[in-house]
């Protein structure tokens, strides 16, 4: 196992990472009551065996298993965890276990930070993307109808357990997906990455570590910034782009890796005309990003595209906040206006 300490400015907590490390569930929640929030996906697969072995511990449980699928991150599924908990007879004292990917960590993360102002809540992510990007750093929230995340708040977790046994049961297109957040860290400066990569996806054994590589790069800038306000946003290369192409297709035609991809490349290609980017870093960029079989191919008319960043929350006065490179490993913010925008695609 490889233990990883987060030392976020609000709270401090351990990520553990490794081959059977959700069955440290039980030491992290200790007692009293925890509430299991999976989603149609994960629930059939693993919520059997955490119950169990939180019972076998004394814990009293209950699951909370909600619809899959990024178009269900909403108020609705906030508010009907809340009612769940509430029926349980959950208190502040109790935990809030989330058993799933992005979506499922982010809904149940809101819903423990809301319910009676914040319960104890537990990050055991089962994709690549919550392992190495989206269950460290305290980000929880869901989408409206107008963005992405508009509603949310940054609360840490206890623990955040990464048990690599998960990713045998990940579909092909769900480990492709995560390997583009993966890719970001490298062009964040992670260059530790690129060398556990093969062609098309991790190379064999490298799981944890890559998974450590990243979450370390993170809890380096979450200890730095928790809440955004400076170093932390360029953890968000890609995603403004990412955001508003989820949002263009309903959530329905890409997921959020696969958006992130696309993303990615389209910030690389922005700082390259706008003269921010040189083409051998974005070039270099682009090669990993071809070796770990990310596709990055879209056709959105620019002006539609932007019209969906308009609603980014990163979005300030007339203009954007928009994350390029100046070279790999030296991300920059940039404020450009929307017309600006629309003609750098």
């Amino acid at each position: 196992m490889i233990k990883l300490a987060v030392r976020a400015p609000s709270k401090e907590y351990d990520v553990t990472i490794g081959r059977g490390a959700s069955g440290l569930l039980p030491r992290v929640v200790r007692d009293g009551i925890a509430a299991l929030v999976t989603d149609s996906n994960t629930g059939p697969l693993y919520a059997a065996r955490a119950l169990e072995s939180l019972k076998k511990a004394g814990v009293r449980t209950f699951e909370s298993r909600l619809p899959a699928g990024e178009e269900h991150k909403t108020l609705d599924a906030v508010g009907r965890l809340c009612r769940d908990f509430a029926a349980m007879g959950l208190r502040r004292r109790d935990s809030v276990v989330a058993l799933g990917g992005g979506v499922v960590g982010d809904i149940a993360g809101f819903a423990a930070a809301s319910y009676m102002r914040g319960a104890r809540f537990i990050q055991v992510p089962t994709t690549l993307v919550a392992m190495t990007d989206s269950s460290v750093g305290g980000k929880t929230g869901v989408n409206l109808p107008e963005g992405k995340n508009l509603v949310g708040a940054f609360y840490q977790p206890e623990g955040v357990l990464i048990d690599t046994d998960f990713l045998k049961t990940l579909p092909g297109r769900e480990a492709r997906a995560g390997l583009s957040e993966v890719v970001k860290y490298f062009a964040l400066g992670e260059k530790g990455i690129a060398p556990r990569l093969q062609s098309g996806g991790i190379s064999p054994g490298e799981e944890a570590e890559l998974i450590y590589l990243c979450c370390r790069a993170k809890a380096d800038v979450v200890s730095r910034d928790e809440r955004e306000s400076g170093a932390r946003m360029a953890l968000n290369f890609g995603h403004t782009f990412g955001h508003a192409i989820e949002k263009y297709f309903g959530y329905s035609r890409y997921n959020h890796g696969e958006a992130v991809a696309i993303g990615m490349r389209l910030a690389l290609e922005t700082g390259v005309r706008l003269g921010v980017t040189p083409e051998g870093a974005a070039r270099e960029v682009m090669e990993v990003a071809e070796n770990a079989g990310l596709d990055t191919r879209l056709d959105i008319p620019p002006r539609e595209l932007v019209r969906h960043m308009s609603g980014d929350k990163k979005r300030s006065g007339d203009g954007i906040a928009l994350v390029l490179l100046r070279g790999v490993g030296d991300a920059v913010i940039k404020e450009m206006g929307i017309k600006e925008l629309e003609a750098s695609l």
